[in-house]
């Protein structure tokens, strides 16, 4: 085999190669007898090969030498075509080589689809990169909150909210856990039957009777709704709704013990506790509750503020002054008791702005707090 003349290009020594095999192979090639019908003839009557028959037997037989020529003519060709192919291959080769590039069998990639995809490389995968987001700012993270909050002044700490509506959102939400609606000090507690006061016999401080409002008992309230008392007995007057007046604000546990006993020995337990708070539940020991009567000459009762003229007002303007009915019609399920339009409690300017902007009727629902039917 003669070497390819390396002066020559690598695809042109390959296609001289390829071109070289291909003529040694037909030179080798017998001569083909042209077909004539004496030649048919002839072939008709000679022996067809079969699988295990020698060449010597074929040689024997009548028109033998034929077969033989046949036989080898077809291995030739076979050689031929897998000559032929192999020079195409190496000129694809020499092709890719002088490209610069290395020519890859065909299987490679038939192969590597059954591989899956490529392995990770050594410095791994992109690690996404995720810009921190600044936690929410909440109440409590208010300096001036907090302050006003340790100081025990309520009004400044709803101001640093931003008034009553965000103040209520905030504790609804869960997002001012600093607030706290069982501290009996602070103007928004909620006491109900499954909320009790803590502790149970509280006693609320700052208490004072309220100026120029006619007090049928020796009762007082804190100093904030004393005063707010004060103003909406003289708004009513003025507005010409009548004198309003007072039965009892705060009192204290013994003195709720006694109330409370009083009614169960009327109408039993399970009526007392649909009409009066147990000692430690009463909204009255806050002193931020008070139970008003409609006043002309004389006072009324408690059942008579809900017809009166004092009774409309109050249902309409109470709440520019901080206060609330507390246990409104058609709310037990919610609150434990029984409607009582004479039943005010005080919760502040702010959040009575709230409350009745809001169109609440309970402070659970306002507070976003449970339902307190029973103890």
């Amino acid at each position: 085999m003669t070497p390819p003349d390396p002066s020559l290009s690598p695809r042109r020594a390959a296609r001289a190669e390829a071109e070289r095999l291909a003529t040694a192979a037909l030179e080798v090639t017998p001569p083909v007898e042209p077909v004539t019908r004496r030649r048919l003839r002839a072939e008709s009557d000679v022996p067809t090969a079969r699988p295990g028959v020698g060449i010597r037997a074929l040689l024997a037989a009548p028109g033998g030498t034929l077969v033989v020529r046949r036989r080898r003519a077809g291995v030739l060709a076979a050689a031929v075509l897998v000559v032929v192919a192999g020079a195409v291959a190496i000129g694809a080769a020499a092709s890719a080589g002088g490209s610069g590039e290395v020519a890859q069998p065909a299987a490679v990639d038939t192969v590597a689809a059954f591989q899956g995809p490529p392995a990770v490389p050594a410095e791994g995968l992109p690690v996404p990169q995720f810009a921190a987001v600044p936690a929410t700012p909440t109440p409590c993270d208010d300096p001036a909150f907090t302050a006003a909050l340790a100081s025990g002044d309520d009004a400044a700490a709803i101001s640093a909210v931003g008034g009553g509506s965000a103040f209520r959102a905030a504790v609804a939400s869960g997002i001012a856990p600093c607030v706290s609606l069982s501290d009996p000090n602070r103007e928004w507690v909620v006491v109900n039957k499954q909320r009790p006061l803590d502790p149970l016999d509280y006693r609320a401080g700052d208490l004072v009777m309220p100026q120029n409002v006619r007090a049928l008992e020796e009762s007082a309230l804190r100093s904030a709704p004393a005063s707010a008392l004060t103003e909406l007995v003289r708004a009513a007057s003025d507005a010409g709704a009548g004198e309003i007046g007072y039965l009892s604000a705060f009192r204290s546990y013994s003195t709720q013990q006694s109330t409370y006993a009083g009614r169960v020995d009327v109408g039993g337990v399970e009526e007392a506790d649909r009409e009066s708070a147990r000692a430690g539940y009463s909204e009255h020991q806050t002193g931020l509750a008070v139970d008003i009567v409609p006043c002309d000459g004389s006072c009324g009762t408690l059942d008579d503020i809900a017809s009166s003229p004092q009774g409309a007002w109050v249902r309409d303007h109470a709440w520019e002054y901080g206060f609330i009915t507390r246990y409104a019609e058609g709310r037990e399920s919610v609150s434990g008791y029984l409607p009582e339009a004479w039943h005010q409690r005080y919760i502040g300017r702010e959040l009575a702005r709230a409350y009745h902007e809001g169109g609440y009727t309970t402070l659970e629902e306002f507070f976003g707090l449970p339902a307190a039917p029973t103890y």
